[in-house]
C-alpha cells in the first residue's frame, strides 16, 4: 500500500509506517470503506487517498504547532515525546474512517472498534505495554473526536479533526460527480482548487483557493464544523479566495 508520510527522523514513526504499508488488513479495510462510501452511498472518497492526505495534513498541523511552542497532550499528560504525538496523529488519521465498512452513521465509533484490532501489531516492539496503551487511548480519542458531534480534548485530536476537514480539493468529489451525483456537496467540492497551509501571524494559516464561489459551502458549512470544537480555534486563520474568473461547474440543476 502506497502511503507516503514525511517521518523526518522519527524512528518510531518510520518503523510503524513500514508495517502500515505492508498491512493487507488495513489496505482491505480501507478499500471496503470506499466501496460503501463511493459505490454504495455515492458520497466522496473515504479510502486510502483521503486518509493519506488527512494524515499528511494532520502531521503538518502538529509540527506547525510544536514549532510554535505548543505542547502535545501525550507530552504534557504522560511525559512522552513529540515523536509519540506524531505517531498518534498519523495512525488516527489513517484509521478515522474505517467505520464506513459498517455504516456511515456512527462511523467514528465503528472506526475505533476496528482500529483496536489492528493497532497492537503496529505498535508491538516499538512501545512497551503501558506506552502502547497510552498511544492507543489517544488514537481512539482522536478517531472519535474527528466527528463534529464530539469535542477534541487533546492537541493531537484537534489536528486530526481539522485535517479531515481540510481534504477539500476537487479530486475528492470527482468520482461521485462524474457518476452523476450532482448536489451541493459534490459541486462545492469541485469548486476547491487548492489548499495552502503555512505559519504566519497565527501558527496555522490556511488559504483556500476556489474556482467557483460554490466552494464557500465547504468552508462555511463543513470546515467551520471541524474547526469549532477542535481546540485550535484561536490558533488558526482561514481565508477563501477566488483567483481569476469563476469556472462553470454545471450547466443546470433540476429539482426532481
Amino acid at each position: 500500500m502506497h502511503i507516503n508520510i514525511p517521518t523526518k527522523g522519527n524512528a518510531k514513526l518510520e518503523t510503524i509506517m513500514e508495517r502500515v504499508r505492508s498491512s493487507t488488513k488495513l489496505e482491505t479495510f480501507l478499500a471496503c470503506s470506499n466501496m460503501n462510501a463511493i459505490d454504495r452511498m455515492g458520497i466522496n472518497d473515504h479510502g486510502p487517498i483521503h486518509v493519506t492526505i488527512a494524515a499528511n495534513i494532520a502531521l503538518k498541523l502538529l509540527r506547525n504547532l510544536t514549532e510554535a511552542g505548543f505542547i502535545p497532550n501525550v507530552v504534557k499528560d504522560h511525559k512522552m515525546t513529540n515523536e509519540d504525538a506524531e505517531v498518534i496523529v498519523v495512525l488516527a488519521a489513517l484509521m478515522h474512517d474505517l467505520g464506513h465498512v459498517m455504516h456511515r452513521k456512527s462511523h467514528p465509533r465503528f472506526s475505533s472498534s476496528i482500529a483496536l484490532t489492528i493497532l497492537p501489531e503496529f505498535l508491538e516492539g516499538v512501545y512497551d505495554e503501558k506506552e502502547a496503551t497510552i498511544i492507543i487511548s489517544d488514537i481512539l480519542h482522536a478517531i472519535t473526536a474527528h466527528d463534529s458531534e464530539f469535542t477534541a480534548f487533546t492537541l493531537e485530536a484537534g489536528c486530526v479533526r481539522l485535517a479531515d476537514g481540510l481534504d477539500l480539493k476537487e479530486g475528492r468529489a470527482r468520482i461521485p460527480y462524474q457518476e452523476g451525483c450532482v448536489n451541493i456537496h459534490s459541486v462545492s467540492a469541485m469548486a476547491i482548487d487548492d489548499v495552502e497551509i503555512k505559519s504566519g501571524k497565527k501558527p496555522i494559516e490556511i488559504k483556500i483557493k476556489m474556482g467557483n464561489s460554490a466552494g464557500i459551502f465547504q468552508v462555511d458549512s463543513l470546515l467551520r464544523g471541524k474547526l469549532n470544537g477542535s481546540g485550535l480555534e484561536d490558533y488558526v486563520s482561514i481565508t477563501a479566495v477566488i483567483e481569476g474568473n469563476e469556472k462553470k461547474i454545471i450547466d443546470k440543476f433540476e429539482l426532481n
